[in-house]
């Protein structure tokens, strides 16, 4: 869930047989700040682990303002069977405000635990893979009358042909109860349906001088009645900025 209508980066990769860490460091067109993520994906005999963490930065703090992360688990003991593309899921989402120019603070971001099923394709060398998750959502503090998360990430090396060139992202969607902006005014609480996507294209320009981990890009964040858990869950209607 990072925060960015428009953001270009750098993107440090580092690759192995199963597993993969990256480090991200991003400007926020948008909020004039820049965030730094930690990226790692694992695969094993019993599934894969997958987490992130952000850590935001605004540049008139003296420290990181806040931080978010979420650790996602799957299991899949069954993956030489014919239902190897099916995995069982468990995740969990939350953060910290940490600081503000008033002095050191910290309020919890709404932590979220997701159960569920995910569902994996890819062509025969992954240069193209696609996940598809559906997660029952329960979000600290809150009773949504809809408590479920679709997700679908996906991830395609060599776009068009273009030897480097990537394009990855996620979409989530799901049911959050929340208080919403209106006018200036604060409404009551409503169960609304949240979208959040962030598609990414990066370019590999490290294979021309030797440094194949070296790659900048850049992604876009659409966010539908988006809050993020700021602010107790307060936030604005329709495609519009989190009220942070």
């Amino acid at each position: 869930m990072k925060k960015g209508l428009l953001v270009a980066a750098m993107l440090l990769t580092m690759v192995g047989a199963q597993a993969q860490t990256n480090i991200q460091e991003m400007y926020d067109f948008n909020r004039n700040q820049m965030t730094t993520t930690l990226e790692m994906f694992k695969g094993d005999n019993w599934g894969s682990t997958f987490f992130f963490a952000d850590v935001y930065h605004k540049f008139d703090q003296p420290a990181p303002t806040d931080f978010y992360m979420e650790i996602a688990r799957s299991l899949n003991f069954w993956q030489n069977s014919a239902l190897g593309a099916l995995s069982l899921h468990v995740e969990w989402n939350g953060g910290m405000g940490i600081y503000n120019f008033m002095g050191w603070r910290g309020y919890p971001v709404n932590n979220a635990w997701l159960f569920g099923a995910e569902y994996s394709l890819h062509n025969s060398d992954f240069t193209n893979t696609f996940t598809f998750e559906l997660m029952y959502k329960r979000i600290s503090g809150q009773t949504d009358n809809i408590p479920l998360q679709f997700t679908f990430v996906w991830g395609m090396r060599d776009l068009f042909g273009v030897k480097g060139l990537t394009f990855s992202g996620f979409l989530d969607a799901w049911g959050e109860n929340n208080a919403w902006v209106e006018n200036d005014d604060l409404q009551g609480d409503e169960t609304k349906l949240v979208l959040l996507t962030e598609p990414q294209i990066w370019y590999n320009v490290g294979q021309h001088f030797g440094c194949e981990n070296l790659m900048v890009g850049g992604e876009v964040e659409l966010a539908y009645n988006f809050t993020g858990g700021w602010r107790g869950g307060v936030g604005n209607k329709g495609f519009t900025e989190p009220a942070v």
